[in-house]
């Protein structure tokens, strides 16, 4: 312990994640001070790493802590989301001075986050919200960062969040492997940037997860497929999806799902897979993500069906129940061509995976307008190839898309994007008609082929919806043939109807 200003810069919050954030921080060199509620877990941290290359300085009180920080003081907090972290906060303002410097690294509502720069600039100090993508190895070896907050304050925290950020190779945008303890991998680009003012950063991690959501979902509905239509084992779907991810689908879930679905049981020497309840859990995100699309009045219908598969699976004894009493199509038997519709769920997925995609870019470009950011999108997709859980080959080709048009206002209609679903869209056709005659769920699936049938389609039925409203509630309606602006409606208990303008 010190009472010295020797430390770069100080962490708070010694759970899984904020450990392997400091010992990535000293791993590349800078000394980190660390502070935690319970002393004796500080002290057990500090005492099992007591020779990283930078040095972690342990301090049992929140003065000790603050005095041991160099000037401006950079401090991580790194604690439950809400209520906890605001109450760190404020026992930390009162011992820090102005120009200091507080990073909110959790899964912080953006909301909240604008409100606490709101907060803490006006005593004098500066706030950073940064989204912390990678899970626990991804915080021990190479995070996906992405900082919200005033420039001026983004450039006393770059230096570090450069450094401690997973590297990809700048020609491919693949990650660099080989990062050990104490030996951080060296070059690359950075998978950081700053990301835009207040809320920006958190924003932005939280549209990442509503991605994320649905990428796990499709990669769900293709095993589901797999499986369902072809009669597959894992360890045959294992071997499919490392084929996939070989190709087009490379990315850190697909490689994953193949060595869930090559896993054993430990216990019953069964596949894993198939001992592992069909109820899956959630932490918000991907929830927020689908309501701010409501609020805002931009269609993410694919996300918001990931999150709403979760909460079906989680009413399992419901499910079992109805499974006794609702009936299904006909036993279905597939008869076509195995290696064929191993192909068209590939190419489905895909297809499904872009719609995904460009409704979370088109929702931060509504968000950007919303909140007054700049949001550079090509940039978001670079820091987003490397560290972070949908980190995917995949992410290059939405980079290379804004570096073809900065303003390109929805990914379908990029060149590429826009070929690959001609090319692919007849397979990705034939799997959600497959799907519906075996009866097998594929919420991500379809809602992405009806979103994309949706936006490439000039006049869709809503015309009549509107002379619903305007029926019923008065609610007027634009006319066809007329400039956009102008409301018109029908009087409809009058005996002829007449349009008057409103």
């Amino acid at each position: 312990m010190s009472t010295e200003a020797t430390s770069d810069i100080g962490l708070i919050g010694l759970a899984v994640m904020g450990q392997n954030l400091a010992l990535n921080i000293a791993d590349h060199g800078f000394r980190i001070s660390v502070y935690n509620r319970t002393t004796s877990k500080m002290e057990a941290f500090v005492a099992k790493y007591p020779d990283t290359p930078g040095g972690l300085v342990g301090e049992a009180s929140l003065e000790g802590f603050v005095r041991s920080l160099k000037r401006p003081r950079k401090i991580i907090v790194l604690v439950q989301a809400g209520g906890p972290t605001d109450k760190v906060i404020e026992g930390l303002v009162p011992l820090l001075e102005e120009g200091d410097i507080l990073i909110d690294g959790g899964n912080a509502r953006w909301t909240d986050t604008i409100r606490r720069e709101r907060e803490l600039t006006s005593k004098g100090l500066r706030f950073i919200g940064s989204g912390v993508s990678g899970g626990e190895e991804g915080a021990r070896f190479g995070p996906s960062l992405m900082p919200g907050g005033t420039r001026e304050a983004w450039q006393y925290l770059e230096p570090i969040w450069q450094a401690i950020a997973a590297k990809v190779d700048p020609g491919t945008g693949k990650p660099l492997p080989g990062a050990q303890p104490g030996k951080p991998v060296e070059g690359g680009v950075a998978c950081t940037a700053y990301i835009g003012e207040n809320g920006a950063g958190h924003y932005v991690k939280m549209v990442h997860n509503g991605i994320e959501y649905g990428d796990m979902q499709m990669i769900c509905e293709a095993y589901d497929l797999l499986r369902g239509v072809l009669g597959l084992t894992p360890p045959e779907m294992g071997e499919i999806f490392d084929e996939w991810n070989k190709g087009q689908l490379d990315s850190f879930l697909i490689e994953i799902t193949a060595d869930i679905l090559k896993q054993a049981d430990p216990e019953t020497k069964k596949p894993f897979v198939d001992v592992v309840l069909d109820t899956a859990g959630q932490k918000g995100t991907g929830k927020w993500t689908s309501i701010n699309a409501l609020d805002m009045g931009t269609p993410a219908p694919t996300i918001a069906e990931a999150v709403f598969a979760r909460c079906l699976s989680a009413v399992k004894e419901e499910r079992e129940h109805a499974a006794t009493i609702l009936s299904g199509p006909p036993s279905y038997s597939y008869s076509g061509d195995k290696d064929a519709f191993v192909q068209a769920v590939h190419d489905a997925l895909y297809c499904a995976k872009i719609c995904s995609y460009a409704q979370g870019f088109q929702l931060m470009r509504y968000a950007e307008e919303a909140y007054d950011w700049k949001l550079n999108f090509g940039e978001i997709a670079q820091i987003w190839r490397g560290g972070c859980i949908i980190r995917a080959a995949f992410l290059q080709k939405i980079t290379e898309a804004f570096e073809r048009a900065p303003d390109l206002a929805n990914l379908l209609l990029d060149p590429y994007f826009n070929e690959t679903i001609r090319k692919a869209q007849e397979n990705w056709r034939e799997v959600v008609g497959v799907a519906a005659r075996a009866g097998i769920s594929i919420p991500t699936f379809g809602s992405a082929l009806s979103y994309y049938d949706g936006y490439r389609t000039a006049r869709l039925p809503q015309n009549l919806l509107q002379a619903q409203r305007d029926y019923f509630g008065a609610h007027t309606y634009e006319r066809a043939d007329r400039p956009r602006g102008q409301f018109f409606h029908v009087d409809w208990p009058h005996p002829d109807r007449p349009q008057v303008e409103a």
